[in-house]
């Protein structure tokens, strides 16, 4: 019998049984590709990583991360809560992980007392802004009405920075409380729109106050609503900077509101001498469990 540990954290968020949960394998050696999808669709989070060696020792660790239904690229609260997990393999108090989309520094965040709060990432890639998506069928699978979503400053628009692409929809207040996802509208728009790839996974944003409000639905994934969204939280930040013209910008993100779960996300960006668009996301960190599995 092979026993392989494991724990869980809230991550977004300063208090348990909020922010966006996570199960962290810290030493999967061992685990075959199977039985991480297995493990990753058993927990049924939106995500669930795998700790290894690293292939170059000069990095920490290579971590793989699965969602309910296939590896990803790159995710932001698998990559910040497992740098809160790994904290203590940090060097000056970062950890390099090698993934799918590239290399993935994470920060540690902590209190002046040394406590440990959180932790902050780089996205591995620019920004890279996509495909255009007709209004009418982004709010369909919003659940919303075409006049829900704004567009005095851009179209529905996927973007990405490592992770998959992002379908980008500023709405109104009233249309940010409506939205519940269409899975049939989903599965038209990856029809009707063909460099969508096959796949669709809906920011929605809006302006509050001095921050955003934000919910990502991914049902072709099997996340039907994600509590918090950090690999969109960077492209969005990206994006907005890239809208807006500046040379750096920072926002943060109310996220998982509506499912009684609330996060926040402090996203970031910053464009460099060569007028590329690179962000960050970070926030707090919770313990919840720990425990062991047989296989």
């Amino acid at each position: 019998m092979r026993r392989f540990a494991f724990l869980t954290l809230d991550v977004f968020t300063d208090r348990r049984f909020g922010g966006n949960q996570l199960a962290v394998f810290p030493d999967a050696r061992g685990l075959g590709d199977a039985e991480m999808q297995a493990l990753a669709n058993e927990f049924n989070l939106s995500e669930t990583t795998f700790v290894l060696p690293p292939d170059n020792p000069a990095n920490t660790a290579r971590v793989r991360i699965f969602n309910r239904t296939a590896e990803m690229d790159f995710a932001g609260h698998p990559n910040v809560g497992t740098g809160y997990a790994l904290a203590e393999r940090a060097v000056g108090g970062v950890l390099r992980f090698e993934e799918r989309a590239g290399l993935v520094e994470v920060r540690v965040e902590r209190d002046a007392a040394g406590r440990l709060l959180g932790a902050t990432i780089d996205a591995p890639q620019k920004l890279k802004i996509g495909t255009e998506v007709p209004v009418a069928l982004a709010a369909a699978c919003a659940g919303i009405p075409p006049e829900g979503v704004v567009t005095a400053r851009h179209l529905p628009v996927t973007a990405s920075d490592g992770g998959n692409p992002r379908l980008l929809l500023e709405v109104t207040e009233a249309a940010m409380a409506a939205a519940v996802p269409d899975l049939a509208a989903f599965h038209r728009a990856v029809a009707e729109v063909p460099a969508l790839g096959g796949w669709l996974s809906l920011y929605l944003y809006r302006r509050a106050g001095p921050g955003l409000r934000a919910r990502m639905f991914s049902p072709l994934s099997g996340t039907w609503e994600d509590a918090a969204t950090g690999s969109a939280a960077t492209p969005l930040a990206g994006f907005l900077l890239h809208l807006g013209g500046g040379e750096s910008g920072a926002w943060e993100i109310a996220q998982g509101v509506e499912m009684g779960r609330p996060s926040l996300l402090r996203a970031s960006a910053r464009r460099n001498a060569a007028g590329e668009i690179f962000a960050s996301v970070g926030g707090g960190c919770v313990p919840v469990l720990r425990g062991e599995v047989e296989l």
